[in-house]
């Protein structure tokens, strides 16, 4: 009842208005709430991971799909990529044509004879803004690449870190079976000898040696199950598992093969992100230049006095440089536009120093592993001697644990140098990007 009794026509003329207040809003912003966990959200189990696209792991992960489910699932990584969407907002920031300014006054007649009351309105755009807009553009341009690529290089770390963790896993879990051989060897020997002397037919002076051999493995074997079981809980950590989730890993690791030593500046995402860095540096030192120049706005100016005089004409605004010719931004920009250069230099010796040097170190360890191997085949046709003639009662149990043990020990030392040549052959391969992910230029 009460809005029928309400005029019409006020609402009518009101409706134009509503139209286009709500055009505004519509454009506008709007705040949610966005609350932080109250727990870490570790995963119980490989199962709750996110799997990436692509073939799924079997029931053993071997490297590659250890290093994937590090790529898809990393917590640092998830943070990190939270950074592209801020580079690509600075970036539409950057595109964005400055608004023009407006402005209106009145100036009504308070004192003196009576008159209609004045008014002004200007509109003006700062031309500065349009003129240094397209080397800000290149610089946020050029800055968002740059974090994608750092991203990038933050995932060649991950994966490479993957890697060597589950290989390091993977070797150690056939150390501590050739350790556990080895004890097993070694408590048996000082058992014999331990009832030789209860028996009286052996001095307390022959257990002894016996007894730290043992002593000497169970220290081994234990040093060896703490590394791993840190490895475990590291690899756990880079996949955001919980500490005691189950990592089950195939019994031999397997990694791309090496490609030729690759061009480094434009393979490398660091130096890649170095570059882009450069270049944004440069873009703002261009940007600080034409700003040295004053600072210029230019528009209308339409106004009417008391005496209803109107006037119409072009209005300018302009910066007296006296004392501020951005003379401090500018050696700021020339100084970060250098500083990048000498880092990027630095870095790209390193990064070819580096690779050339792991390719020695390859060379060097595969002739050592060749030797080792070597050794490790005539200490086993021993043993294998050794242990036919100690079934057939030629041979001492002293003397076979001897020949035993020492191919245990020469099986570990190629099994070490094995290690060493993974352990290469992954920080190589995360210098040249063998089987990494390749870098997706945006913006």
């Amino acid at each position: 009842m009460f809005l029928t009794a309400l005029p019409r026509r006020p609402i009518r003329r009101a409706g134009p208005f509503v139209v286009s207040a709500a055009v505004l809003l519509s454009g506008c912003a709007a705040y949610h709430p966005l609350p932080l966990p109250r727990s870490a959200p570790l995963a119980p189990s490989l199962a709750a991971l996110r799997h990436p696209p692509g073939p799924a792991p079997g029931p053993l992960l071997s490297v590659q799909d250890v290093a994937r489910l590090a790529l898809a699932n990393n917590p640092g990584l998830r943070a990190a990529r939270a950074q592209l969407p801020l580079a690509r907002a600075r970036l539409i920031a950057a595109r964005i044509l400055p608004n023009p300014q407006a402005s209106a006054g009145l100036t009504p007649v308070i004192a003196g004879p009576a008159g209609s009351t004045g008014w002004s309105l200007g509109l003006s755009e700062d031309l500065q803004a349009l003129l240094t807009r397209p080397a800000r553009t290149e610089a946020a341009r050029a800055t968002a690449r740059g974090v994608a690529a750092s991203l990038l290089w933050q995932e060649w770390q991950v994966i490479a870190k993957a890697r060597l963790l589950a290989v390091d896993l993977i070797e150690g879990n056939r150390e501590q079976n050739l350790l556990a051989a080895a004890r097993r060897l070694l408590a048996r020997r000082y058992a014999v000898t331990a009832q030789a002397v209860t028996q009286g037919n052996a001095s307390l002076a022959t257990v002894a040696p016996d007894l730290a051999a043992l002593a000497a493995a169970d220290r081994q074997e234990a040093n060896l199950a703490r590394l791993q079981q840190q490895r475990r809980h590291q690899l756990a950590a880079l996949l955001g598992l919980a500490p005691g989730a189950t990592l089950p890993l195939t019994r031999h690791p397997r990694l791309p093969p090496l490609p030729p030593l690759p061009d480094i500046p434009s393979h490398r995402p660091d130096l890649l992100a170095l570059r882009y860095g450069y270049q944004a540096a440069d873009a703002r030192l261009r940007a600080a230049i034409l700003a040295q120049f004053p600072r210029l706005s230019i528009g209308f100016v339409g106004a009417s006095d008391t005496s209803n005089v109107r006037t119409l004409g072009p209005q300018i605004t302009l910066d007296l440089p006296i004392f501020d010719r951005n003379q401090g931004n500018i050696a700021i920009a020339r100084a970060s536009r250098r500083q990048l250069r000498a880092e990027y230099i630095a870095r790209l010796q390193t990064a070819e120093g580096q690779a050339k040097a792991l390719e020695a170190e390859i060379h060097l360890t595969r002739r050592q592993l060749r030797r080792a191997h070597t050794q490790m085949l005539r200490a086993t046709t021993i043993a294998a001697a050794a242990t036919r003639a100690w079934q057939a009662g030629n041979l001492s149990e002293r003397a076979y644990v001897d020949f035993v043990t020492a191919r245990i020990a020469a099986e570990r030392q190629a099994l070490a140098l094995r290690q060493t040549l993974l352990d290469q052959r992954i920080a190589l391969a995360t210098l040249t990007g063998a089987g990494m992910p390749r870098m997706q230029v945006r913006a």
